[in-house]
């Protein structure tokens, strides 16, 4: 409900309670696929601050909490120091937010014994302040422990308001998606990333790394950190559809791989070819190949081009090479919408029937 100023140059959107409540469940949902929130005693427990935080007034919250940090404390942390020199200026509501996030700190160490509070290096002023509250509001003692932010390569962090992300759910990025974000990684942000991101053991991830130098036009090390990454996010059995799915426009794609995809990852794989449209009446008798490659999607300027091009067979329908005897169906419908066009080796074309 109030936006932390940590790393942003201007004020954040704020979110009401239904938002908040929906995105905490969604949020669990993800982390179950990381966590055991069910194993006894060691079970991950997820709670929402806006359980304690709602029963406080203004004037509570002053005496109960701000009585203890001073101004001069909260201003000497960077995420203030920098918005107050950057002219764009805080808002108090974002100010005293090292003091919501500080007595969440203080609230757990009391009532759940947390003692450490981890998070990346731009949550560092942000947690202290709740090291600094539990010290002075009730004599304990805890920590904190903050990690680099994890980069792009354009210098720009991983987050969920941040522009060119992606998401853990795959509604917003699809496994498809998800796997091709890895795979076209630079050597370098590899190299990293396969450290942090997976589990695997760092004498394998040397042996990649070994690999990859010899032959960096295999992208092994971006294969191996695509494949392990997507694997835990999603499952085996997404990964490999990506995997597939991406040998539809840059390798040995076929037919029967083609059928097997969703309409979802069909339109993330085929997403900005050229796209035409035409009825499901229309192919309900069969139609000419090229009346159909011309006429109809205008996927060749001429029938005398189209019919030379089958000739030398150099259209494909869904993968399968034909030629111009070929009458195009409702059979020919992927996913009971479309039809995927090849002409030549690279030139791609998807017709739509509705």
């Amino acid at each position: 409900m109030v936006g932390d100023p940590s790393g942003k140059s201007e004020e954040r959107n704020l979110l009401d309670e239904k938002v908040l409540r929906d995105n905490q469940h969604a949020i669990q949902k993800q982390l179950q696929k990381f966590l055991n929130f069910d194993c006894g005693m060691n079970s991950a427990e997820m709670v929402n601050n806006f359980d304690w935080i709602k029963n406080f007034s203004f004037l509570g919250f002053l005496r109960d909490v701000g009585k203890h940090i001073t101004v001069n404390y909260m201003i000497a942390k960077d995420s203030v120091k920098n918005r107050m020199e950057s002219g764009a200026g805080i808002s108090f509501t974002e100010f005293s937010y090292q003091l919501v996030q500080g007595y969440d700190f203080c609230w757990l160490y009391e009532h759940k014994k947390c003692r450490l509070q981890m998070g990346g290096s731009d949550q560092w002023g942000n947690i202290v302040t709740g090291t600094e509250l539990i010290r002075r509001k009730l004599g304990g003692e805890a920590y904190a422990l903050t990690c680099p932010l994890i980069t792009k390569s354009d210098g720009g962090k991983f987050g969920k308001t941040e522009e060119g992300n992606i998401w853990l759910d795959p509604k917003r990025t699809s496994p498809y998606k998800f796997y091709q974000f890895w795979m076209n990684t630079s050597d370098a942000d590899a190299a990293e990333y396969i450290k942090k991101f997976t589990m695997l053991a760092m004498e394998e991830i040397e042996e990649l790394i070994r690999q990859h130098s010899e032959t960096p036009h295999l992208r092994i090390l971006q294969k191996a950190l695509a494949r392990d990454i997507t694997i835990r996010v999603h499952s085996e059995e997404d990964c490999q559809s990506a995997i597939e799915a991406s040998e539809i426009l840059f390798g040995k794609g076929t037919t029967e791989t083609l059928k097997k995809l969703s309409e979802d990852t069909l339109l993330a794989v085929l997403e900005g070819i050229p796209k035409s449209e035409l009825t499901k009446s229309e192919l309900a008798n069969g139609m000419n190949i090229v009346d159909f490659l011309s006429d109809k999607t205008n996927i060749f300027p001429s029938k005398s081009e189209a019919r030379r091009m089958l000739k030398e067979g150099g259209v494909q329908i869904n993968k399968s090479k034909i030629d111009d005897s070929f009458l195009v169906n409702q059979n020919n419908l992927l996913n009971n919408k479309y039809i995927l066009v090849q002409k030549g080796k690279k030139n791609y074309f998807l017709v739509l029937a509705v």
